[in-house]
């Protein structure tokens, strides 16, 4: 499923303009209906927000329905306010599944209100939502995304505050990091550790679309798990000091109780890339970088208490509490992106399930005849399993035989991760 958000508020449209298309509770129901009529072939969900300061569409359809569901809707939504369809896209804007719910995150936390946080939008969303229910028009995909919105809100109103200082320190990480280098979007990035510190760091710098990140950590299993929600890469530990020079900026925060990087792992990574500059941020206690790293000329390095530091002015709080709370939206975001693809997910999984269903009845089939016949149970059941062990490598073999080149090489790639995830487990032990 696709999801969409479409409309006008305070920032794109006058007053007038947003009045004409303001619905009162008494007609949200039956725009409801007009709309779902309108778009009965793409067959979505939907729900209407209507505040005076914005009016907005949210959609979830089947993702080929895209462009031209949006076109539909925000044509229905000009003729109920006795619009042009051009004066309408003069005013308004249209956002799918990652910016949508982004953008309803932040409405719901009040980040996108006229007066910065105020409570209000959240009732009006949470009536919204109601009356899209009593329509019949409220489908999982939506409930899901406003209910993930509403619970995103209540964080924000209750991390906000004294509870903030350690996504403030991950924000002012990321703020270290933008007055060293001109774009972070060209910077590769290293987390070491896979903990809740590292997670909010790792939620801040994901929002500046830096061009690599990679996270490593002693159990790779867990840095995957992690290193998948932004899209980044993950490595064993033990890897890391000979892949240190690839990054610009390294934030490590882990239990180690001892240095996890050197001084001459630095020095080398230096050398390597022929003395750029790297960014590094230690956020663990004890250190997790040797504070020799520091003395090097062309390494910056800041410590938890550098970063506290950095914080502590009324103004720095400030601007703290309002990327705390975009951190907290992004954090959500991810979340929701994550059960939309596990959504998508779902059909392929019953296919699988199914066809491992029909190969275990065809292959215990095959077996109770064998055992009818009097054959020993030993080999009937080395028959069985070594017959579910052709049916399920047959097709990967085949397609690895037929492949050539990169293909072949990527194919390869993926069989591993697929078939030896067991061989390729490092060590025990546990990220912080």
């Amino acid at each position: 499923m696709s999801v969409l958000a479409l409309g006008l508020n305070h920032t794109t449209a006058p007053l007038d303009l947003r009045g004409r298309l303001a619905f009162s509770p008494e007609q949200m129901a039956p725009a409801l209906h007009g709309l779902r009529q309108r778009l009965a072939r793409a067959v979505p969900e939907a729900a209407l927000v209507s505040t005076c300061n914005r009016t907005e569409l949210y959609v979830a359809a089947p993702a080929e329905a895209g462009t031209a569901l949006a076109q539909q809707a925000l044509g229905w939504l000009a003729e109920q306010g006795g619009i042009s369809g051009p004066q309408l896209l003069a005013h308004s804007y249209v956002m799918e599944d990652r910016a949508a719910a982004r953008h309803a995150f932040r409405v719901a936390a009040g980040l996108d209100s006229m007066v910065l946080g105020e409570p209000q939008i959240l009732g009006q969303m949470k009536q919204a939502v109601r009356m899209a229910d009593e329509a019949g028009t409220l489908g999982t995909t939506l409930h899901q995304m406003f209910q993930r919105s509403f619970a995103v809100a209540k964080e924000v109103r209750s991390a906000t505050e004294i509870g903030a200082h350690s996504i403030s320190m991950a924000a002012a990480a990321v703020r270290l990091a933008s007055q060293l280098f001109e774009d972070l979007g060209q910077i590769k990035v290293l987390f070491v550790g896979a903990g809740e510190m590292i997670e909010l760091v790792a939620t801040h710098f994901g929002a500046r679309q830096p061009r690599a990140m990679a996270l490593a950590n002693r159990t790779l299993d867990r840095g995957e798990r992690l290193a998948s929600r932004f899209g980044g890469e993950a490595m064993r530990l033990s890897d890391m000091p000979a892949r240190l020079h690839e990054f610009d900026a390294v934030i490590s925060c882990t239990a180690s109780t001892l240095p996890l990087i050197g001084l001459g792992a630095v020095e080398r990574a230096l050398k390597a890339r022929r003395r750029r500059p790297m960014f590094m941020v230690d956020l663990a206690v004890p250190r997790d970088i040797e504070p020799e790293v520091a003395r090097l000329p062309d390494v910056y390095l800041y410590t938890v208490d550098d970063l506290s530091a950095l914080v502590q002015s009324a103004g720095e709080k400030r601007q703290a509490a309002v990327e705390q709370a975009e951190a907290i939206v992004d954090a959500g975001v991810q979340s929701f992106s994550h059960w939309l693809d596990q959504r998508a997910a779902v059909p392929l999984i019953q296919a699988l399930n199914r066809q491992a269903d029909d190969w275990g009845a065809v292959e215990l089939a095959r077996a109770r005849k064998a055992l009818a016949r009097g054959e020993p149970a030993e080999r009937v059941l080395e028959g069985l399993a070594r017959g579910l062990t052709n049916k399920l490598l047959h097709g990967a073999l085949a397609e690895l035989h037929a492949a050539e080149g990169d293909e072949r090489s990527r194919l390869a790639d993926t069989v591993a991760r697929l078939f030896l995830r067991q061989g390729a487990r490092g060590p025990g032990g546990e990220g912080r």
